[in-house]
């Protein structure tokens, strides 16, 4: 059986199991479709939770970028990890003590303010379709690859899947189809890392083999990797600050993680239990669960770097285009890997400077008569520590997992595994993203401020029209991505991170926050980390400033910063609460109640 049909066979069968869940799973009250009626099992929650956490970002991305930002890479596991911790000690409990369907619905009744109410839904509505970008493009670049079909087509037939589990089964049918995208994601993410780590090391444990000696005699595994990219060009692996600045590092690290603790479609989730206690446990159960693909994630990173370097490179003299593997050309195909032949020898070279600017990076005047690389030992393929040739190949960071299985010349099946993976673990957080919109749309909007009066039947019909709404501007945005799907992630981190996180965070731990600060500093947050986004990426537009440090505020980029924005929420909420009267006695009752145990409470 060829790679595509074992493909189509592999992700229709993953399809046909969502549909059959979301058929078995249909709701017809609210309760049901918000929050899947509070009945959800603590380990059960704890797996969906980590499908609907674990992004494109994490299966698709992630590993990527370590791959090519190595040391620095580690912010994005340490963020989106610790945030998850954050989350889980200081809001998760809180939150499901309080009883409520959204975070919407959390800070309207907390502040007592219908307009902070809108101003929530207002954040959450960027976070979200942000946030759900980033997910989509992961659906068009796993269907253009796999499939073969254009990244458009891909993604319409991604949209139809979750509109048929969201749509029909809600919260209850999201919470089991994501029980079967964990299974499915981490199984195919794993797999693959098993076998590249066995290749290279001799260890199948990708965790043991990122300290493992190469089977080839050459070193430790990241010392090999490290010093063959140093006599690329690259700079370190594995020393720190090389490609961003200490305060950019701290500064993406920090809104990674108090952005995923201002995440909506996370927060939702710990409504889904019946007792506080579950939230808690199903905290804890979901962190065992991402443990499994983050601790994966750096050697699967390390892996795929070494791996293309040595397929593209081959010997140490650029492989002949002509020579080169089937995947090579099928990834060009997809527009995510291109090959510029600057020296035009006819053979691929890899190696540090930007290979689409057209210009030769040669030092000085060491090269030969067509540009070529020049070697110490021409028998021996031995090159100089600079790499004295130009880069030729432009490859997309967000194919490196993907295209990993291919390069190593795995099975076919574990190609076809990591396709309906790299889906499982799309389609499942944009589920999430999605249905968080459509409720606050037909919950917050419209039955708790606009139109009171609705009935349960309406307010149901309005959620799923809501959705299905949502779903059309998702693919728009996933047809038109800003960036990488973990920059777009980290962009809707920073979102979280400047508007939700400080109006959740003190309206459990302090009293004295009224509507007047929480609404200022949303607004403040919100504006400012959006404003600063879209003048140096551009998002949807072209960028007004060139997106370079020496431009950025305090040298901290766009992915980082909703630290600033953060700050500045808390700074504008504290200081306009201060000079602004108390909540009601009733409200600050129950930030005590929220707050303090009381016997009974499991």
């Amino acid at each position: 059986m060829d790679l595509q049909t074992l493909t189509y066979i592999t992700v229709g069968a993953s399809f046909l199991l969502y549909f059959a869940i979301a058929i078995a799973s249909r709701v017809s009250s609210t309760s049901e479709f918000y929050v899947a009626g509070k009945h959800i099992h603590p380990v059960v929650n704890g797996m969906a939770t980590a499908a609907d956490w674990m992004s494109a970002a994490s299966f698709i991305s992630m590993a990527g970028l370590i791959a090519f930002l190595g040391y620095e890479g580690g912010m994005y596991l340490m963020g989106w990890t610790g945030g998850y911790v954050l989350l889980a000690m200081l809001l998760a409990p809180y939150l499901r003590k309080f009883g409520k369907f959204t975070v919407p619905d959390f800070i309207g009744d907390r502040y007592g303010s219908t307009f902070a109410r809108v101003v929530a839904v207002i954040c959450l509505i960027f976070i979200s379709f942000t946030y759900v970008a980033g997910q989509m493009r992961g659906v068009g670049i796993v269907f253009s690859r796999f499939l073969e079909v254009p990244i458009d087509t891909g993604l319409i037939i991604g949209m139809f899947v979750v509109f048929v589990y969201a749509v029909l089964g809600g919260m209850k049918g999201i919470t089991y189809t994501q029980v079967a995208q964990y299974c499915i994601l981490v199984f195919a993410y794993t797999v693959p890392a098993a076998f590249l780590a066995l290749q290279f090391t001799g260890n199948p444990l990708p965790q043991i083999a990122l300290g493992s000696h190469m089977l080839d005699g050459s070193g430790y595994l990241l010392q090999t990797l490290n010093q063959v990219l140093l006599d690329l060009g690259f700079t370190s692996y594995t020393d720190p600050f090389n490609d961003k600045s200490m305060i950019d590092v701290l500064a993406i690290t920090v809104a990674l993680m108090v952005g995923t603790a201002g995440l909506p479609h996370v927060i939702v989730r710990f409504f889904t239990v019946p007792k506080v206690r579950d939230a808690r446990r199903s905290a804890g159960w979901a962190l065992v669960f991402i443990a499994l693909l983050y601790t994966t994630a750096p050697a699967v990173g390390a892996l795929a770097r070494m791996n293309l370097v040595n397929t593209v490179n081959g010997s140490g003299f650029g492989t002949a285009y002509q020579n080169m593997p089937n995947w090579f050309a099928t990834w060009e195909n997809s527009g995510l890997l291109a090959w510029f032949d600057h020296n035009r020898d006819g053979k691929v070279q890899y190696a540090a400077g930007n290979a689409t600017d057209g210009k030769p990076q040669f030092d000085g005047d060491n090269r030969g008569r067509h540009g070529e690389r020049v070697v110490l030992n021409p028998g021996k393929g031995e090159i100089s520590t600079g790499a004295l040739f130009a880069n030729e190949i432009y490859v997309d960071r967000d194919i490196m997992v993907l295209a990993n299985p291919e390069i190593a010349n795995l099975p076919d099946w574990v190609i076809a595994l990591i396709a309906a993976g790299g889906i499982a673990a799309a389609l499942s957080t944009a589920a999430g993203l999605l249905l968080v919109i459509s409720s606050s749309i037909s919950h917050d909007l419209l039955k708790k401020t606009f139109v009171p009066s609705i009935s349960e039947k309406q307010e149901l019909l309005s959620g799923r029209l809501a959705a299905a709404a949502a779903i059309c501007v998702a693919g728009y945005l996933g047809m038109h991505p800003p960036a990488f799907v973990a920059q777009v992630v980290a962009f809707a981190f920073g979102l979280a991170a400047s508007s939700l996180f400080p109006a959740i965070f003190l309206g459990i731990f302090s009293k004295r926050i009224n509507h007047y600060g929480a609404i200022a500093g949303m607004l403040t947050g919100l504006v400012f980390t959006l404003t600063y986004i879209v003048y140096f990426k551009g998002v949807f537009i072209e960028p007004v400033a060139e997106n370079i440090p020496a431009n950025w505020l305090f040298g901290i980029s766009p992915e980082g910063i909703g630290s600033i924005g953060m700050l500045l929420n808390f700074l504008v909420a504290l200081l306009i609460s201060r000079f602004t009267p108390a909540p009601a006695e009733h409200i600050q009752q129950m930030v005590e109640n929220i707050r303090v145990p009381k016997l009974g409470i499991k």
